[in-house]
């Protein structure tokens, strides 16, 4: 007789509640005409803020469901917060964005919030094909928002080249996906780690490609060089508050499954991906940083800027025992706050008909605008990796890690590359402060959504950074649930 097993639904409690504001979004659309539609990105972000909450009363919580395929703990309810955050962030900045274009506003709001629900998916994930079908999920509505500016002809491109390249690295992750279960006969992580622990020395081997083959798809996803090429374009070519969403949420899922694939699933494999890692995290940094010197267009450069961060992040993981773990956590956090500021940025000095996404186009603004300039000034150095911002501390954990696991020469080729980072990001600055130039802007006062997102991502950008203890504390413990 077939048994059903026992489910506990507070597995899926965030999950559902994003995909119910989706399809509630959805509905109210169907209602909406005109200013009302306004309406859509409130009740995105009070559904986020509801998953927010959700995810805080869960944080004792630690439960396997629907087979061991999902699971609800700290490091999956960290992601959900930071999900949360970055898509509060993402809509504030959309709802004075849209004003400008023609996107369709209930299509644009019910794809983000439904690209979230696959982000919280993935982070909650025990179970390869649980993580593949959120994979997609993420994927698909991401694939749609990049080209939902339909009569742009560069966001069709941009549409276009992430759907193809994602499409393959789709193929290497079914490969690789195959291939360990081939070698182990299962797919929840759990039972994929015992197995390796024990396998003979041609099933490991056939583990080890499969593992090569999802090393490959993680790379395409968080744009690991040499996987990195679609992501300038694409970046150029979204909208930049989907550019933006792209450049943090997609990044922090793809993260969050490959720590939790590497890790717990493919742990036994760790000296054989380890090494891998680290030569891929170090060509990503400096790959990243040396292109994004040449770069004039503002998208362009936080893309390979962007290229050269997700090598960071892979330093954390070749450390992952002594700390790296901890530290990648508190590094997207860091990340999630000083990027989507810059992009506020961005949309703040663009105008209907004029995005103004030169880097020339920001001459003179910091004694223009001399809040905006503040602003840029501190996600700029933050993300150069300044004191006594949150950049900083991000990359002080990260390289401290990798010289405690004894990658003395991988965290100082790292400081290094990050060094030539300080010359583009000084670079604006300079711009905007010893430079003339005559490019206007929108009053502020017409855009107050865009500004209560900049003044929270700075405030976020200086406070965390300064008090770096306590959300360094916060991603231990959520990091530490993964054991």
């Amino acid at each position: 007789m077939l048994t059903i097993p026992e489910t506990s639904w507070l597995v899926v409690l965030p999950t559902l509640i994003v995909v119910g504001t989706g399809l509630l979004i959805l509905l109210v659309d169907l209602w909406s005409e005109g200013p009302d539609r306004d309406g859509l990105g409130w009740l995105g972000i009070a559904g986020l803020v509801v998953t927010g909450i959700a995810s805080v009363a869960l944080w004792n919580t630690h439960e396997v469901s629907f087979s061991g395929g999902m699971a609800v703990d700290r490091f999956a309810l960290f992601f959900n917060l930071l999900f949360c955050l970055g898509g509060i962030l993402a809509l504030l900045m959309s709802m004075n964005y849209l004003e400008n274009t023609d996107i369709r506003v209930g299509d644009y709001y019910s794809l983000t919030v439904f690209s979230i629900s696959g982000m919280v998916m993935m982070a909650a994930a025990t179970d390869l094909i649980v993580f593949f079908l959120a994979l997609e999920v993420m994927s698909i509505a991401i694939y749609a928002l990049s080209g939902i500016w339909r009569r742009q002809l560069r966001a069709n491109e941009a549409a276009l080249k992430y759907f193809i390249s994602g499409a393959f690295a789709t193929g290497f992750l079914l490969f690789g996906i195959a291939l360990i279960y081939g070698a182990t006969g299962a797919t929840d992580f759990a039972t994929v780690q015992e197995k390796l622990a024990a396998a003979p020395p041609e099933l490991r081997g056939m583990a080890t490609a499969g593992m090569a083959l999802l090393l490959v798809g993680f790379g395409f996803k968080v744009a690991a060089v040499p996987f990195h090429f679609w992501a300038p374009d694409v970046y150029e070519g979204a909208p930049t508050s989907i550019t933006a969403l792209m450049a943090v949420g997609v990044k922090a899922a793809a993260f969050a499954s490959f720590a939790r694939v590497f890790t717990d699933a493919l742990g036994p494999l760790m000296p054989e991906w380890r090494e891998v890692v680290a030569a891929l995290a170090l060509l990503t940094m400096v790959v990243g940083n040396f292109l994004a010197v040449l770069q004039q267009n503002i998208k362009r450069m936080l893309a390979y800027s962007s290229i050269a961060h997700a090598g960071y992040l892979m330093v954390g993981l070749v450390a992952v025992n002594d700390g790296g773990g901890a530290a990648v956590l508190f590094y997207l956090l860091a990340y999630t706050l000083m990027n989507l500021g810059a992009f506020a940025v961005v949309i703040a000095v663009g105008r209907r008909g004029q995005p103004n996404e030169q880097i020339d186009d920001y001459a003179g603004l910091g004694f223009r605008y001399p809040g905006l300039g503040a602003a840029m000034s501190i996600f700029m150095l933050s993300l150069a990796g300044f004191p006594p911002l949150v950049g900083f501390a991000g990359k002080l954990y990260i390289f401290s890690a990798a010289v405690h696991a004894g990658y003395v020469k991988l965290a100082v080729l790292g400081v290094l590359s990050s060094v030539v980072s300080v010359y583009y990001y000084l670079g604006v600055l300079a711009k905007m402060y010893m430079a003339e130039g005559t490019t206007l802007l929108d009053s502020p006062s017409s855009r107050p959504y865009l500004f209560a997102c900049l003044l929270i991502a700075a405030a976020g950008t200086v406070l965390v950074g300064v008090f770096p203890s306590s959300a360094y504390e916060l991603a231990r413990q959520s990091f530490a649930a993964l054991g």
